[in-house]
C-alpha cells in the first residue's frame, strides 16, 4: 500500500494510473477502522481497479468540539486493517491540505432541508461540513466509484445531492451495515462503551427489528412508541426515533404498506451517541 500525505504527490500518481485506464475506487473515512470499513475496502476492489482510501478527521463536520477531542484515533492499527484488507493507496492529509485558505467562513451548499431534520437538526452544521471536505476529496481524488455504509443513511443522501449538485461522474454506492454478533451496528464510537453501556447498546438494533415486524399500514405512532420504551428501558436518552420516506427522510405519520420507508434511531448510551437504521420495505 502506498501513503501519500500531499496532494500533489497523490494527484501525480493518480494521473498516471487514470492514463493506463485504471478504474479508481474512493473509500472516505476518518479512521478508527472496524469491519464495517473493511466491508467497503472489499466492495470497492471488487469492482474497481484501485482502491484509494482516506482518513481525515473533518474538524468541519462536528458541532461539539468535545465530540472532536473524544474521536478515537488509531493509526497504526488503521494503517495495518487497510494493508491487510488490499487497499491500494491511504491518503493522509493534514487539515491545511484540505483546507488551504483555512477552515473558518467556509463555502455553504443549498441541502434543500437535509441539514435541518433528524442528525441535521441534532447536529447544526454537521452536514455542511460533510459537504466542505466531501467536495474537496471528490475533486481531487476524481474517483469513477465513491463507496459509503448506509448506517449513515441520512449522510449518504446528502452526498449524493452533492455528486449531482457539483455534475461529478462519480457512481456511488450505499454498502449494507455490518452488525456485530449480536445485532449492534459497528461503529468507532462502540469503543468509547463501558461494558455495560455496551451490553446496553443492543437495544437500538432491537427496537429497529421490532418496528420492522410490527409495523403495519396506518399510524406509525404506536410502533414507535414502543420502540421508545424499549430504548428507556435500556437506559438510552432518545434524540429521535421515526420512521421517514428513504428518498428524502421526511417522516411518515401513516404509512400505506408501499411508500419506500427506513426506520432510523439516534441515542445517547451515557456520553455516547449513537446511531442506526433500518430499510422497512
Amino acid at each position: 500500500m502506498i501513503l501519500f500525505k500531499k496532494s500533489e504527490d497523490l494527484l501525480h500518481w493518480l494521473n498516471i494510473q487514470k492514463k493506463e485506464g485504471k478504474t479508481i475506487g474512493f473509500v472516505p473515512t476518518m479512521g478508527a477502522l472496524h469491519e464495517g470499513h473493511m466491508e467497503l475496502i472489499g466492495t470497492c476492489r471488487s469492482l474497481t481497479s484501485l482502491c484509494i482510501s482516506s482518513i481525515f478527521v473533518n474538524p468541519a463536520q462536528f458541532n461539539d468540539p468535545r465530540d472532536f477531542e473524544k474521536y478515537p484515533v488509531s493509526l497504526e492499527t488503521d494503517i495495518d486493517m487497510l494493508v491487510r484488507g488490499g487497499a491500494d493507496v491511504l491518503f493522509l492529509p493534514s487539515v491545511y491540505e484540505i483546507y488551504r485558505q483555512g477552515s473558518s467562513g467556509l463555502e455553504t451548499y443549498n441541502l434543500d432541508g437535509m441539514d435541518s431534520i433528524l442528525e441535521g437538526r441534532y447536529r447544526p452544521g454537521h452536514f455542511q461540513g460533510v459537504c466542505q471536505v466531501m467536495s474537496r476529496l471528490l475533486k481531487l481524488v476524481r474517483p469513477d466509484d465513491l463507496f459509503m455504509g448506509q448506517k449513515d443513511y441520512q449522510q449518504c443522501l446528502v452526498v449524493q445531492r452533492l455528486i449531482r449538485d457539483l455534475k461529478l461522474m462519480v457512481r456511488f454506492h450505499i454498502v449494507a451495515t455490518v452488525r456485530e454478533s449480536d445485532g449492534l451496528a459497528l461503529s468507532s464510537r462502540n469503543r468509547r462503551l463501558s461494558p455495560s453501556q455496551r451490553k446496553n447498546a443492543v437495544a437500538i438494533s432491537q427496537a429497529l427489528t421490532e418496528i420492522s415486524e410490527k409495523i403495519r399500514t396506518g399510524d406509525t405512532g404506536p410502533v414507535l412508541k414502543e420502540a421508545r420504551k424499549k430504548l428507556e428501558s435500556a437506559e438510552f436518552i432518545t434524540d429521535y426515533i421515526c420512521v421517514a420516506r428513504v428518498a428524502d427522510l421526511q417522516p411518515i405519520q401513516n404509512w400505506d404498506g408501499q411508500e419506500k420507508a427506513v426506520a432510523l434511531i439516534a441515542a445517547y448510551q451515557g456520553e455516547v451517541r449513537l446511531i442506526d437504521n433500518l430499510l422497512l420495505n
